[in-house]
């Protein structure tokens, strides 16, 4: 393998920090939003439809705007990534791998992963690229910003659906990484490989270099 590609949610950040920010928003208890949006994930909804149950009729982008009014803007820091994540990047960097981060993301999160000074190359959001995942046109985004063939690439995601059908079909390598409610409610026996952490990963991939 020439180069990585990870996802973002719930591969190389917890949602946790940002579910109890929309938890202590709208005015519920964390455990239930963490409920709702595990219902929701297991019906294979949006999971913007759990705030939309919390609060019938919710346009999440106005309720998103009234959050940044509020102060209360989206954010990532060192304690939303996985605590396996900084010490697995820099190994898949220390043999030589290109590692990028590309997912469903806004731009503000792009600006907050790029000053946590991640050992990688390269990070893009689909707000940035004008698609988003399972779309083909996101991979071949993906593709032609890696400096390596497809066959080369392996994509880690933990969305079944969004991350590892869609970048099998674009022709690159995958892994399925177990985390997260998405992670652990769905397999994806179409990934090559499936792992339950970023380290586990970074132990299958360095072998093969």
């Amino acid at each position: 393998m020439k180069a990585v590609v990870l996802d973002i949610g719930e591969t190389l950040t917890s949602d946790t920090r940002y579910w109890r920010d929309w938890a202590t928003w709208l005015g519920v208890p964390a455990h239930t939003m963490s409920a709702v949006v595990g219902a929701v994930l297991a019906q294979d909804l949006d999971n913007a439809e759990a705030i939309r149950l919390i609060r019938p009729g919710c346009d999440v982008l106005a309720e998103w705007e009234l959050r940044r009014a509020a102060g209360h803007d989206e954010y990532l820091d060192e304690t939303d990534l996985y605590p396996d994540a900084r010490a697995a990047l820099q190994r898949l960097k220390d043999t030589g791998i290109w590692v990028g981060v590309a997912g469903n993301q806004n731009v503000r999160a792009g600006e907050c992963l790029r000053r946590l000074l991640l050992p990688i190359d390269g990070i893009a959001t689909s707000a940035e690229w004008g698609v988003a995942k399972p779309s083909p046109d996101f991979f071949q985004r993906l593709i032609d910003w890696v400096p390596a063939q497809p066959h080369e690439t392996v994509y880690v995601g933990d969305h079944p659906a969004n991350d590892i059908t869609p970048a099998r079909g674009a022709g690159l390598r995958t892994a399925h990484i177990r985390r997260g409610p998405i992670g652990l409610l769905r397999s994806a026996p179409d990934a090559e490989w499936t792992v339950n952490s970023l380290g586990e990963l970074a132990d299958l991939l360095t072998q093969s270099v």
